[in-house]
């Protein structure tokens, strides 16, 4: 093994135990400073126990035996198995972590030296959002697991990480914990140390060029223009929630400005001056609703600030696909959110964004099902949002980055609209009577049914569809 340290796995596993159980290790080894300080160790179980299972769960912690604070994003994780196929995509989800799954990444990698128990990892990482792993503690459960992209039964006997028996946490060296690319915990399979790159990049999963899709680069004059309402697209207008009752829906609010070069962009206005009757909202949704499965992505621009005005109004500025709520606890309801508060709201003092994922509500009395995740930090500016469904698993993306992953109950029963809008919670973020106005923008939006892909393979899809001179199309069949 290359790298500044490395311990045999028997040394490795009898520091551990000397460790746990209080006595003094030195006599084993003698490790130089900066290992002996930041002593990292992986515990793993499994809730899928069986030689087959419709996902791998490896749940994971991390333990902390040194002296010294850990930052987690210096972490990764590799958990090693056995592809099905050399063709088999993988896709990777975070059920529930303590850390929050919005501060755990999940990639897969091919090994540069295939064995016959893995050609494949699960390289496990941590956004600056999970914080630092203090000396002796560990970082709680981590409950992950990873599933065919075509959603069959995977085999799971023969990877090198798995472990049927192991049902409660417990040290496992087949697993690897890396610092700052070297390892400090746990035996790869022969001949593949984590700190060698790997023969290829990680494999995306093949996709189908005849999917049906939508894509609509907003190329309009206006929100009147013929060509927005053929294209299946409704501009709200009147009264009506979300937000301040006797607020209302401008449709002149929705325009299309300028872009990049010669390209358009969509441009959301709220406008308010601290009163009901003088703010005015903006949405648009798609006339049809008939997206479930797929993949949906849209390049959206976030701002934090009016355009004059005074600031601290409690706006939202979204990018979502739902379907009607048409009773209270209405079992076919669903929803799947990206919303952005920039000053709040909602009882959060600054700007936090929220990725949600619903099942049903009740308005009176409030009762929402739901479950989200969420990050407190500023997001103004362009960012490219994605969210792919399946039938296992909501996963969304930010900047190509895993945000959150929802599972069941909040998987969509019925066909979806998908959605842009911009509303004010409340009149109490700015209670002013200057008018002030705040802008949301939107590049592009797509969906492809019944594909899940990755943000590499969306960024190469816009890409293909502009070279082309594509503005829009749409063969996404009516449901």
């Amino acid at each position: 093994m290359s790298g500044p340290f490395r311990t045999t796995a028997r040394v490795r596993t009898a520091i551990a135990a000397c460790t746990t159980a209080g006595l003094a290790c030195a006599g084993l080894v003698a490790l130089p400073a900066s290992a002996a300080a930041t002593t990292l160790t992986a515990q793993y179980r499994t809730s899928a126990s069986g030689a087959t299972a419709d996902q791998a769960e490896p749940w994971l912690e991390i333990t902390n035996r040194g002296t010294s604070s850990v930052p987690l994003s210096e972490v990764t994780l590799r958990y090693y198995f056995k592809a099905d196929s050399p063709t088999t995509a993988y896709r990777f989800a975070c059920s529930w972590a303590v850390k929050g799954c919005a501060n755990i990444t999940g990639t897969f990698g091919n090994l540069a030296n295939p064995t016959a128990t893995a050609d494949r990892y699960l390289e496990i990482g941590f956004t600056s959002g999970a914080g630092s792993l203090a000396a002796g503690q560990n970082t709680g459960d981590m409950q992950l697991r990873f599933y065919r992209a075509d959603w069959q039964r995977l085999t799971q006997s023969d990877d090198y990480s798995f472990n049927g028996s192991r049902t409660s946490y417990a040290d496992w060296d087949k697993v690897t914990v890396q610092r700052g690319g070297s390892v400090v915990w746990g035996t790869a399979p022969a001949g593949n140390d984590p700190t060698d790159p790997p023969t290829d990049p990680p494999t995306d999963p093949p996709t189908d060029p005849n999917a049906p899709a939508l894509f609509d680069d907003f190329t309009y004059t206006s929100s009147s223009d013929p060509a927005l309402q053929n294209h299946g697209w409704t501009v709200k207008s009147g009264q009506g929630g979300p937000g301040v009752p006797g607020a209302t829906w401008s449709p002149q609010d929705v325009t299309f400005v300028a872009g990049t070069g010669s390209n358009k962009v969509m441009n959301l206005r709220l406008t308010t001056d601290g009163t009901a009757a003088g703010t005015k909202e903006s949405e648009i949704q798609t006339t049809a609703r008939k997206f479930r499965n797929g993949t949906y992505a849209a390049r959206v621009r976030f701002n934090d600030t009016p355009t004059g005005g005074p600031d601290g109004d409690h706006v939202v500025q979204t990018f979502f696909a739902f379907t009607p709520l048409n009773a209270p606890m209405d079992p076919n309801y669903s929803e799947q959110d990206f919303e952005y508060l920039p000053n709040g709201g909602w009882g959060e003092p600054s700007n936090i964004m929220y990725t949600t994922s619903w099942e049903t509500y009740n308005p009176d009395p409030w009762n929402a099902v739901n479950t989200h995740s969420e990050s407190r930090q500023s997001y103004e500016g362009w960012h490219d949002l994605q969210i792919t469904i399946d039938n296992s698993a909501i996963t969304y993306y930010i900047d190509g980055q895993v945000f959150g992953s929802h599972g069941e109950p909040y998987l969509p029963e019925t066909s979806q609209w998908i959605d842009f809008n911009h509303w004010l919670i409340d009149l109490t973020g700015q209670t002013g009577s200057t008018p002030r106005s705040y802008n949301q923008q939107v590049d592009y939006v797509y969906f492809v049914k019944d594909q899940v892909l990755t943000p590499a393979q969306v960024a190469a899809k816009v890409a293909a569809y502009r070279t082309a001179g594509t503005a829009f199309t749409d063969t996404v069949p009516g449901s």
